[in-house]
């Protein structure tokens, strides 16, 4: 067996030390797009909550009403967070609980 010697080779940082400031930076960054999730709802408000939903998804009636049934189910995509927020607390007044992701 043989030694195998390090001198002329550059073997300190291999990306360690980069990559682990690299995933900081990135949890720093402010997120700019929120998904609204639908968590659940109060049964008796299930009409408000499907016009509440069709105000934002631009769904008919039929199709706002299955997602409303899949609860718990994305509502909305990439959102800012001042829209996210809106459509959380418009849906809190309808009877159903909603959060962002």
């Amino acid at each position: 067996m043989r030694a195998i010697s390090s001198e002329g080779m550059d073997v300190g940082s291999q990306g360690g030390a980069s990559a682990g400031s690299a995933k900081g930076e990135e949890k720093k960054a402010e997120k700019t797009a929120f998904d609204v999730k639908l968590e659940k709802f109060d049964a008796a408000a299930k009409i408000k909550v499907i016009k509440e939903v069709r105000t934002f998804t631009n769904l008919g009636l039929k199709e706002a009403k299955d997602l409303v049934e899949k609860t718990p189910v994305l509502l909305k995509q990439g959102a800012t967070k001042e829209e996210a927020n809106e459509i959380i607390e418009k849906l809190k007044v309808a009877g159903a609980v909603a959060v962002m992701e």
